[in-house]
């Protein structure tokens, strides 16, 4: 089975939000060795910027991010490319909603 991936979407260690919604992530990670990857989605560079606009796309479409210029929330935990958590999570909550998903399959 396919390791469940997390992305967390980063503005940079300047953005305090963003740092502690990575501490979540990070603190949480070794829980789940083996069915785990996760990465920082860094907006404000050039392949991070091309993710957070995909990732966008998949919550608002096309015209919600090009005419409305809606995006992904800043930070927000992506699983396996859907919306999982747009505010920091505490570590028990993420546990249980990773634990889930991993149970479920993702469905």
């Amino acid at each position: 089975m396919k390791p469940l991936h997390l992305e967390v979407i980063y503005a940079g260690d300047h953005n305090l939000s963003c740092f502690y919604m990575a501490e979540v992530v990070e603190a949480v990670a070794p829980l789940f060795k083996n069915s785990l990857t996760w990465d920082r989605v860094y907006i404000l560079k050039k392949d991070g910027a091309r993710r957070f606009y995909e990732l966008s796309v998949g919550l608002y479409g096309e015209e919600g991010v090009r005419k409305k210029q809606q995006y992904a929330p800043i930070p927000s935990i992506f699983a396996d490319g859907r919306l999982l958590f747009d505010q920091i999570p505490p570590v028990e909550e993420l546990t249980e909603a990773i634990a889930g998903i991993l149970k479920t399959g993702g469905e």
